[in-house]
């Protein structure tokens, strides 16, 4: 089971010492950092995932197209990140035409690639959607709901908040979470804000309703954040079981044989040590017809092994809160 202080000083965030060891061994004392370099260690915990699951397969949509930087909306510059131009630079001032219309095929056609490909095979996910994307593409944001799939949030701008003003970036939390709630009638319970700065969970947890935060790559296990008071389960994502890495191959084989070595030796040390696996897709990369097959047959893949919790990322969040509650703290 894991264990938490029930409080931390800001200048300690993180006790590497928090997490209870099997009975009969001990850990040796970390000095306190203000970051965890420590996590688990040697013993994690056994997760009791579903099923007696060896791992938990948690595959994520990023919807963002619309919220990108577009002079349209008032921003400084166009959008140069993750699309087909190789070496993209921003154009100050003015728009980019072409990577605009690159982010429009993914809301326009490449979304609803991947609604049927997960759909047929009743696969659920979580969708990262920002709440501005969400809310010009109300046909796209009702049919997640339909699908039964989770919302959560990531922004309200598909933005980097590095050097974004505590003041902003907090009114576009709580902008994400109104946009999101009149869009599709629930509000977002986890929030991934992608491109976050240290104060960016002080500011989730202040806002009061998440959950979980995503921001984080640091394990294969979700663990426990009591930093800034009332205790916030973080759920790591993936930066390298991610589409992005692959949006200039030119064939989906590379996305797939990744995606299935990172499965295999999660699944082959499931036997002992369950863990869960996280997949980061966008509509305007994956969508794409070249890249699309790759992910279809890795869905297929892992629909034929036994014992895999194939899951959204609240219900993931649900069940650790249910089974490794921080002992001291209370939630």
């Amino acid at each position: 089971q894991v264990r938490q202080q029930a409080s931390m000083s800001q200048d300690k965030p993180h006790d590497p010492q928090m997490y209870a060891p099997p009975t009969g061994t001990s850990r040796p004392k970390a000095p306190h950092y203000k970051r965890d370099l420590v996590g688990y260690g040697r013993y994690p915990p056994d997760p009791k995932w579903p099923g007696g699951a060896r791992v938990a397969v948690q595959l994520v949509i990023n919807y963002e197209e619309g919220s990108e930087n577009c002079v349209l909306d008032g921003d400084g510059q166009s959008e140069h990140l993750l699309s087909e131009i190789v070496g993209a630079q921003p154009y100050k001032g003015v728009r980019h035409v072409n990577m605009e219309s690159m982010y429009e095929y993914g809301s326009r056609a490449g979304f609803w690639r991947l609604f049927r490909m997960f759909t047929e095979r009743s696969i659920p996910c979580t969708v990262y959607a920002c709440a501005l994307a969400l809310e010009r593409n109300p046909e796209a944001a009702q049919a997640m709901v339909e699908a039964g799939w989770e919302v959560a949030s990531h922004g309200y701008r598909w933005w980097d908040y590095q050097y974004v003003d505590e003041a902003t970036e907090k009114e576009h939390i709580k902008l994400a979470v109104e946009v999101q709630q009149k869009t599709i009638g629930q509000r977002p319970l986890g929030i991934y804000q992608g491109k976050p700065n240290e104060n960016t969970l002080k500011l989730v947890v202040e806002e009061g309703g998440f959950l979980y935060n995503s921001d984080s790559y640091a394990d294969d296990l979700p663990y426990w954040n009591t930093q800034y008071g009332r205790p916030i389960l973080i759920i790591p994502y993936s930066l390298d079981n991610n589409d992005m890495r692959f949006s200039q191959a030119l064939e989906g084989d590379r996305f797939f044989n990744y995606l299935k070595d990172a499965f295999d030796v999660l699944y082959a040390e499931g036997e002992k040590s369950p863990k869960m696996m996280s997949v980061g897709l966008h509509c305007r990369v994956i969508g794409r017809p070249g890249r699309a097959l790759g992910l279809a047959k890795f869905l297929d893949y892992i629909k034929s092994k036994e014992k895999v919790w194939i899951c959204r990322r609240i219900d993931i969040c649900n069940h650790w809160y249910q089974h490794h509650k921080p002992i001291s703290a209370k939630l």
